[in-house]
């Protein structure tokens, strides 16, 4: 499974970006995005499994980002709404072929290269 991630860019608080991440292979069951700060570790942010129905968010994220997949599975969605100076990190797409959505990285097998989101005050 190769994972490729797209979609990041420059924008200023409160705007929306809206994040693709495409699986090529094998489609994965659950897939998240993790993301990492300068300086920080990679945290969770969001992952669904793969009838989307079962979502999961990140504490900072909740009520203003939504995952998605798309209608043939091996597209993950994030759109990622108000945004503010701390959602600025590089954003990476994960999977995994187990169900069960995890927060830890250290579960998923697959990684993308990651995409990078700048929010600017």
């Amino acid at each position: 499974v190769q994972l490729q991630a797209s979609g990041g860019g420059l924008v200023q608080v409160g705007d929306s970006l809206r994040l693709s991440c495409a699986a090529s292979g094998r489609t994965p069951s659950t897939m998240s995005w993790f993301r990492q700060a300068p300086g920080k570790e990679r945290e969770f942010v969001a992952g669904i499994n793969f009838s989307g129905v079962r979502k999961d968010y990140g504490d900072s994220v909740k009520g203003r980002f939504t995952i998605s997949r798309g209608n043939a599975k091996s597209t993950m969605i994030l759109q990622m709404n108000s945004l503010e100076p701390e959602d600025t990190a590089v954003y990476f797409c994960a999977a995994k072929p187990q169900t069960g959505i995890s927060r830890s990285m250290t579960d998923y097998y697959y990684w993308g290269q990651g995409t990078l989101v700048t929010v600017s005050s």
